[in-house]
């Protein structure tokens, strides 16, 4: 058999490295375009990368950052490490109070959310963390905690009661399965019995065994002399096997060449799913324009909260799902034009109607030469916080028109005592006059 042996002196020109080198770029930005502090940590709890706003809040250096234990910035490290702990547990978690010190002693409450990133064979590499600065909803996450507890505590009664029906049944199953037990001995002895009577057997077949043991041993000398011819086979096969030996080799150089290949291949799925784990990773819908103005990627966010298919988002405009579309496009000019907008408020529109009042962040991504790709958008819900400054607002009127009320009261009932004294002051008059 003859193998053609392929020339692997020749140059190939490999888009690998680029390719790899832009997926880097492109994970890089989307780290870098979370205006929350994002920080990624290792199985061992060690920080292996982080954007700006995590190295901002801790007052660090991303030198010093990296390889950090991840538990040593908050103030209470061990419920830090129980939430982390967590997150490897059940994949994610969701909305931990946690207090981020910077090393200037500045606390900064935050909400933790985490969920675990994978490679392609499905094994966890690690966590991506968002710490949400909350200072101003520190008291709603308090009240969440206390009705999430009061909520735990009804369940845990209910379980109680539902432990207690499964012991009955319990007690009940292990009863009948004593009676069961004894009717088995009763078998049992019954089987001892019978395997006594198969032991004869076997004691007369071991009689025959013997007799078949001298047949074997005329078979075997018979197979010597067979021995010597398949010898002589051997020595032929030897020979051929050196010339297979030189065919393997040849195999050998080619299967390398092939596992390189794969190994390229690995390496740029690995990267795009550490990207699409990042994308993921935001609770807050985020998305990737292009400078047209076309949606190019998006997270699980973001089809939720408009309603409609990855498929039928890719390519659409980027402004068909605000209230306003035109403000929308200046917003989203503005951030080509500055590279980056903050907490600009517009509404989205969900598929069936439903408005959602949301701050929009974006921010621009580049290429490795430094050429703008697009921007990515995080769109914060505000829906709730804008309710409870309504109902606010509401109060304040009220209690301002309580307060008019009470003036106008106020100023009629002094009218009236002015005009007694002025009256009483007549009366005196006339009598003195009389």
């Amino acid at each position: 058999m003859k193998i053609r042996k392929k020339d692997t002196a020749s140059t190939v020109i490999n888009p690998t490295s680029t390719l790899q080198k832009q997926s880097s770029e492109y994970a890089r930005s989307l780290i870098e375009a979370s205006l929350d502090p994002l920080v990624t940590i290792s199985t061992e709890g060690k920080i292996t990368d982080m954007n700006e706003a995590w190295a901002n809040v801790t007052g660090m250096t991303r030198e010093k950052l990296t390889g950090a234990d991840f538990f040593d910035y908050f103030t209470e490290p061990q419920k830090a490490r129980e939430v982390y702990q967590e997150v490897f547990a059940k994949g994610s978690a969701t909305d931990f109070p946690l207090t981020l010190r910077s090393k200037d002693a500045k606390l900064t409450d935050v909400l933790f959310n985490g969920s675990v990133y994978k490679n392609d064979k499905g094994d966890v590499l690690g966590a991506v963390v968002v710490a949400r600065d909350v200072a101003e909803q520190k008291w709603a996450t308090e009240l969440r905690i206390v009705n999430k507890e009061l909520a735990f505590q009804n369940d845990e009664k209910e379980k109680r009661a539902a432990e207690l029906v499964i012991a009955n049944k319990e007690l009940a199953f292990q009863n009948d399965e004593k009676e069961k037990r004894a009717a088995e001995l009763v078998v049992a002895n019954k089987e001892l019995a019978f395997q006594n009577e198969v032991k004869e057997k076997r004691a007369a077949e071991l009689i025959i065994a013997n007799k078949e043991l001298v047949f074997q041993t005329g078979e075997k000398e018979k197979r010597a002399a067979e021995l010597v011819i398949a010898d002589r086979e051997l020595d032929f096969q030897n020979d051929e096997k050196g010339k297979r030996a030189a065919e393997l080799i040849i195999a050998n150089k080619e299967l390398a060449f092939q596992n390189d290949e794969k190994e390229k291949r690995a390496n740029e799925l690995r990267i795009a799913n550490y990207a699409r784990s990042l994308i993921e990773a935001s609770l807050d819908p985020l998305v990737t324009i292009s400078p047209e103005g076309k949606i190019t990627d998006m997270n699980e966010a973001t089809v939720n909260i408009t309603g409609i298919d990855r498929e039928k988002l890719i390519g659409s405009d980027f402004f068909d799902y605000f209230t306003e579309p035109q403000k929308s496009r200046e917003v989203y000019q503005k951030v080509f034009a500055k590279g980056s907008v903050v907490d600009a408020p517009l509404t989205l529109r969900h598929k069936d109607g439903k408005l959602t009042d949301v701050l929009f962040n974006g921010s621009v991504y580049k290429d490795d030469r430094g050429s703008v790709l697009g921007i990515v958008i995080v769109a914060r819900d505000i829906t709730a916080q804008k309710q409870l400054a309504e109902r606010e607002i509401a109060g304040r009127e009220k209690e301002l028109m309580r307060i008019e009320e009470l003036e106008r009261f106020r100023k009629l009932t002094v009218g009236r005592e002015l005009k007694m004294i002025e009256l009483k002051k007549e009366i005196e008059e006339l009598k003195n006059k009389v």
